[in-house]
């Protein structure tokens, strides 16, 4: 209720600058150029950094680019002013692309306005010394959004990757790949060697804190592409941790991938436990799985007399079409205390009804 109410309060103080304020112009040279551009920005109390959350008109429509930030980088926006009681403010965000320069409103911790951006010609100059050709002021913008710069390009070289072009620098940025990445990935030994491979990497949800995480876990040194499909299949380390309170500590990634992808998962465990199928081995699990042998299944053949069903009996019961329904009929028509083989073999006859 408290962020539904703070979101409302931001919001209402948005269209209240908008009021108040002439529409800013904005663009990626000068700030007469076509464009409006606002930003919004939320301290608070305890957090050492803020979320700001920038809205604005790109050539190709509307985009909007939220991140995190040490408060000390907004040069002119004191903590103070931000939670005050109301003030206006000027304050500005300088990226090695790029300025940012901001106007608008704070109260009690939020603030809004607008916003315009002034290229930097001497970043864009040194671009081109160093053979990357003349940035765009679109792409300018995309770099310092990202504060994408000169620091990741010296750490990529310093690496070793292959040289990458303008737009890789880019598509980086917009992925999400940064200095921080990069250097975490080589903290724990990845040198991908091409700017492609940390977009993918980053693209497919393999961050420096899940590489850590399962360090943590045991699984170490692991290749990039293990990395990728271990993601992939949504074998996190919170599930790892799950099935492990379960029972399950001695398996591999492989076993991990496996189970996720036939939808074994803690909630399945724990019901076939209550049913009295507890520690059952990781094969059997996914059998059951596959065959569609769910713990209400069980519960419903325990109704029907048959507790304590072997395993492999069970997913030859389920097989053969025996559902505690066809059970049921075949007692209303007199077939009283039959075996399950015995069902089977009435089922596979075609007896129905």
């Amino acid at each position: 209720m408290k962020n539904h109410l703070r979101l409302a309060a931001v919001l209402g103080l948005l269209a209240l600058i908008c009021a108040c304020y002439p529409t800013t112009q904005t663009s990626y040279s000068t700030p007469q150029d076509e464009g409006s551009a606002q930003w919004l920005v939320e301290f608070k109390t305890g957090e050492t950094k803020v979320h700001m959350e920038l809205r604005y008109q790109r050539k190709n429509g509307s985009s909007s680019h939220g991140f995190t930030i040490d408060p000390a980088l907004l040069s002119g926006l004191s903590r103070e002013q931000a939670m005050s009681a109301g003030t206006n403010v000027r304050f500005q965000l300088k990226r090695d692309a790029g300025t940012f320069n901001f106007e608008g409103w704070f109260k009690e911790g939020n603030g809004s306005g607008h916003f315009t951006f002034t290229p930097d010609r001497s970043f864009a100059g040194e671009m081109i010394s160093q053979g990357y050709g003349t940035p765009t002021d679109e792409q300018l913008l995309s770099l310092a959004m990202n504060d994408t710069g000169f620091a990741l390009i010296n750490e990529l070289k310093a690496q070793g990757y292959e040289r990458f072009t303008l737009n890789q620098l880019v598509d980086m940025g917009n992925h999400g790949v940064n200095l921080e990445y990069v250097q975490g990935l080589k903290s724990y030994g990845y040198q991908l060697k091409t700017v492609d491979n940390l977009v993918k990497m980053r693209d497919h949800g393999v961050t420096v804190k899940f590489i850590g995480e399962l360090g943590s876990l045991g699984y170490k040194n692991l290749e990039a592409e293990t990395l990728i499909r271990v993601r992939d299949h949504g074998v996190t380390p919170a599930f790892i941790n799950e099935m492990t309170a379960a029972g399950y500590s001695q398996a591999t990634l492989d076993d991990w991938v496996t189970m996720r992808d036939h939808g074994v998962n803690t909630k399945y465990v724990q019901e076939l436990e209550a049913q009295g199928y507890a520690r059952l081995p990781l094969d059997q699990l996914q059998q059951m799985r596959d065959h569609g042998v769910t713990p209400k299944f069980i519960e419903e053949l325990k109704q029907q007399g048959y507790d304590k069903v072997a395993v492999d009996l069970l997913i030859r019961v389920r097989d053969h079409g025996v559902t505690p329904a066809y059970i049921q009929r075949m007692k209303d028509r007199g077939y009283s205390n039959l075996s399950l083989d015995d069902l089977i073999n009435l089922r596979d006859r075609g007896t129905k009804e």
